[in-house]
């Protein structure tokens, strides 16, 4: 018998995790843990918004631009609802 193997996380879910911090992540911080381009991750990020992802985009005491993940699709109400 082999021994279960721990699911190992995608490259989303690590972005989606650094982008929910409270400092949120640079593009430099997404391209080392994914080993993605800068016009990938940019396009990952085009790809969050339009899954209904709210993003903001913050300067950073470094002179580094930090986007973060300020509202989940999960978090909004669902249409109808008042």
């Amino acid at each position: 018998m082999s021994s279960p193997k721990s699911k190992t996380q995608t490259k989303s879910a690590k972005v989606i995790s650094l982008l929910s911090r409270a400092k949120g992540a640079t593009l430099d911080e997404i391209c080392k843990t994914t080993e993605w381009k800068q016009h990938s991750v940019r396009a990952f990020l085009t790809g969050l918004r339009k899954k209904d992802f709210v993003l903001t985009r913050e300067q950073r005491g470094d002179d580094a631009t930090a986007y973060r993940i300020t509202q989940n699709p999960s978090d909004k109400e669902p249409e109808g609802a008042a």
